[in-house]
């Protein structure tokens, strides 16, 4: 079974959660790329906010209805992919540099729901950890937050410096608090399960669903 197809099952999943009157958060990546025409296809009645320029132009060429993220203050579910899903549901996000944003979209959904290919599942988290950083003091943030690169892409929407930390991942929830304490660190790439809701991951023809939160 490709990998294509296992990202286009657990997308097609993941629509099927969302009703009429839902205002719903899109996130960013390949796997979303299924998520949106099967969510044009149900042709229901509700409103989108995007986490990036690339969803938001896809949605709408869809037909599917996009507002500004800044004039929404809650989401009844959001849907995005994962880099790496570990067995207790920690997340790490932001391959694409859009970590930021969709953590802003997910954290504002009374559910957050994850798809992803059978490939993302991991038996721990490891680096690379996404991180998006200020520019202003950039080489004083590097040194606190060693072992880190800088990626060689364009800036964030939102103007952010896109980087990587590279080392270990032992402790997922202390690391997020270093990180997230740092001076310069705008966002990292570490989703703790508390903001999960329900996974899907495509495996040969069906979509394995695990629940955290969802309904609760």
């Amino acid at each position: 079974m490709s990998v294509e197809r296992e990202k286009q099952i657990a997308a097609e999943a993941a629509a099927e959660l969302v009703e009429n009157g839902m205002t719903v958060g899109l996130g960013t990546g390949s796997t979303v790329a299924y998520l949106l025409p099967a969510l044009a296809k149900r042709s229901l009645d509700i409103v989108c906010a995007a986490t990036s320029p690339r969803t938001e132009h896809a949605a709408r060429e869809l037909g599917i209805r996009i507002e500004p993220v800044t004039s929404i203050d809650r989401f009844d579910i959001t849907i995005d992919g994962a880099d790496q899903i570990s067995p207790d549901g920690w997340l790490v996000k932001g391959g694409g540099g859009a970590h930021t944003r969709e953590k802003i979209v997910a954290g504002a959904a009374e559910h957050f729901v994850v798809i992803a290919d059978s490939s993302k599942p991991v038996p721990a988290l490891h680096a690379p950890i996404p991180l998006e950083l200020q520019s202003f003091g950039l080489r004083a943030t590097m040194r606190r937050i060693e072992p880190a690169s800088l990626r060689d892409v364009p800036l964030s929407p939102d103007g952010g410096v896109i980087a990587d930390y590279h080392g270990a991942v032992d402790d997922p929830a202390a690391l997020s608090i270093r990180l997230s304490s740092t001076p310069g660190v705008v966002s990292h790439g570490l989703f703790p399960p508390q903001m999960v809701s329900v996974v899907f991951i495509g495996r040969g023809e069906s979509a394995e669903r695990t629940d955290y939160t969802f309904g609760g």
